[in-house]
């Protein structure tokens, strides 16, 4: 019989936000993985509140023995205006349930000094999973320049490879977030995986996947089935489909079972002013270019191409119906 592989130790960069959410009880319903922190940043929400929702969120999977670091309040340059995206996913971030307050507290630790000391313990055997703004992960590469070779893999939800971004037609909510961090992210050498929105547009939970989760007693599904209304609601306006993207799930089950997505390799560079703000561009290597460019010398990193979207469906189904 073949020996069992030790999980992996995964820390989760997190703005919760419904479809993160599911990617966290997912991750918490999955052997192949070990959660061994989440940390928060901005995005779905204000940094103060993904912090409360990722302590409320392992509160109700009972799950308080994994430790929660608050992240950056403000971008990379120390933007304070911010994109957040409360109207997508309720002004609580979890679809207006309005939960009572979690009894946990944060480490004292920053998430980027988490990111450092985690790595720095355990080289090479820690992924991280960015389901958000990348500030915090940028942070912890300026903060160790050794980070990005202590660090396993970096899996990320970010970018719009070719196809228009979610935000406005160059990019995609998360590197919009703060572009100058992704850069940073993208040509710091570590071994990145990006997990752009031309995949994950692929993976549609429906109307009747939602049922399922109506018709289970299971306690995840029963709460993931509160939280989608607004999230079902906005799809139906902004994309007139009766379904959801499944975003940070594809995400983090790249991590639980990496053969669901296929990559390309290249170096990516983001673009941090303009009208494409946000706009992450990869290249390809099919064309020798002549002259000099920020593209030169510069670190590849491994970007998803396809994605066995039905099985992902799947996965998520299966996993937090019971």
């Amino acid at each position: 019989m073949a020996a069992q592989k030790e999980p992996k130790k995964i820390i989760i960069d997190t703005d919760p936000g419904i479809d993160d959410a599911m990617a966290i009880f997912l991750a918490l319903r999955s052997p192949e993985v070990q959660v061994i922190g989440l940390t928060t940043i901005y995005g779905n929400v204000y940094t103060t509140l993904a912090t409360r929702n990722a302590l409320h969120l392992l509160e109700f999977a009972g799950r308080t023995d994994i430790p929660v670091a608050e992240g950056s309040h403000v971008t990379l340059t120390k933007e304070t205006k911010l994109h957040i995206r409360d109207s997508v996913h309720g002004a609580d971030g979890l679809g207006n349930q309005n939960f009572p307050p979690p009894n946990g507290k944060p480490l004292e630790e920053s998430a980027a000094a988490f990111f450092v000391n985690q790595a720095k313990a355990n080289r090479g055997k820690i992924t991280v999973v960015a389901l958000g703004p990348l500030t915090n992960i940028a942070l912890a590469i300026q903060m160790d320049p050794e980070f990005s070779k202590n660090i396993g893999q970096i899996v990320l939800l970010g970018g719009a490879f070719a196809v228009n971004g979610s935000v406005n037609p160059s990019a995609e909510t998360n590197i919009l977030g703060d572009p100058d961090a992704a850069d940073v992210v993208f040509t710091s050498g570590a071994d990145v995986l990006a997990v752009g929105i031309n995949v994950t547009q692929q993976v549609v939970f429906t109307g009747s996947d939602r049922e399922k989760l109506a018709s289970s007693k299971g306690k995840f599904a029963q709460y993931l089935n509160g939280i989608l209304e607004v999230y079902f609601s906005n799809y139906c306006k902004a994309y007139n489909i009766k379904g959801i993207y499944l975003h940070d799930p594809t995400a983090l089950l790249a991590v639980v079972d990496p053969s669901l997505v296929t990559f390309t390799e290249g170096v990516v560079r983001v673009q941090t002013n303009g009208i494409t703000r946000g706009l992450t561009i990869l290249e390809n290597k099919q064309k020798r270019f002549g002259e000099v460019t920020e593209w030169c010398n510069m670190p590849t990193v491994k970007v998803a191409v396809t994605v066995d979207a039905p099985r992902v469906v799947k996965l998520v189904l299966d996993r937090l119906l019971d």
